[in-house]
């Protein structure tokens, strides 16, 4: 005897062309943040942008990959928070040492 489906009714998981697209779009992300490391002139924003950036792709994966955006609100509210605070305590962190480039004294 099968366990039953524990998908909720009424809602449809993304169909396997948008898992693709997401898989495309974090690789030209991945990509893009390693292209930046090498652009000399994005040195003054390299750290915001490279959050910024990691940030979107986890909230990819997250939403997508690890089907909270299926789920419910609050899960989402969880994972993307948490990524929000510690993003927020790295970089007040980064600012108080002086490595923050963006913040040099």
């Amino acid at each position: 005897m099968s366990a039953p489906p524990h998908d909720h009714p009424g809602q449809e998981h993304a169909s396997v062309s948008a898992y693709v697209k997401i898989a495309v779009i974090l690789s030209l992300v991945t990509a893009l943040e390693f292209a930046s490391i090498y652009i000399r002139q994005l040195t003054p924003i390299l750290i915001p942008l490279l959050l910024v950036m990691s940030a979107a792709k986890f909230a990819l994966v997250v939403l997508f990959f690890m089907h909270l955006r299926y789920d419910a609100r609050a899960l989402s509210v969880v994972f993307v928070g948490s990524l929000v605070i510690a993003s927020v305590i790295g970089v007040a962190l980064m600012t108080l040492t002086g490595e923050f480039l963006v913040f040099t004294r």
